[in-house]
């Protein structure tokens, strides 16, 4: 990969880290609340435990895309979170900004995490070394 593509990778990357780090620890942990959340997750059938799960991926996985560590395996662990987020939110219709969250945006973030787990971290990574996952 030349460095510009190296570069574009980094800032997906990045983004995607920050995207994540807020869905956990502001939307879920502050505006929502875990119980809240938790709450949620019953409410659409799934186990309430899996909020919580939820939150650890998203946080931990934001924080490892922020730092370009291990990249490629914190977004594999995102990937069904993402598109847990689109299953849920599928019931709301396509657009975001619908009332409930449409799902293309969850979407959009499953398909940008898969670009992650198939480049890695490119450049302006804590982990240099390209982490392999075969």
């Amino acid at each position: 990969m030349n460095k510009y593509a190296n570069h574009g990778t980094a800032l997906l990357r990045i983004s995607l880290g920050v995207i994540y780090i807020a869905h956990s620890l502001y939307l879920k942990l502050v505006v929502f609340t875990l119980p809240g959340t938790a709450a949620f997750f019953a409410s659409i059938g799934l186990p309430a435990i899996a909020a919580y799960a939820t939150f650890i991926v998203e946080a931990i996985g934001g924080i490892a895309l922020l730092l370009g560590y291990q990249a490629r395996w914190a977004a594999l662990a995102l990937i069904p979170v993402a598109l847990g987020a689109t299953w849920a939110h599928s019931g709301a219709g396509w657009v975001f900004s619908n009332a409930g969250g449409g799902w293309e945006y969850p979407l959009f973030l499953a398909i940008a995490t898969a670009v992650i787990a198939l480049q890695g971290n490119g450049s302006l990574a804590l982990q240099r070394k390209h982490a392999s996952i075969h």
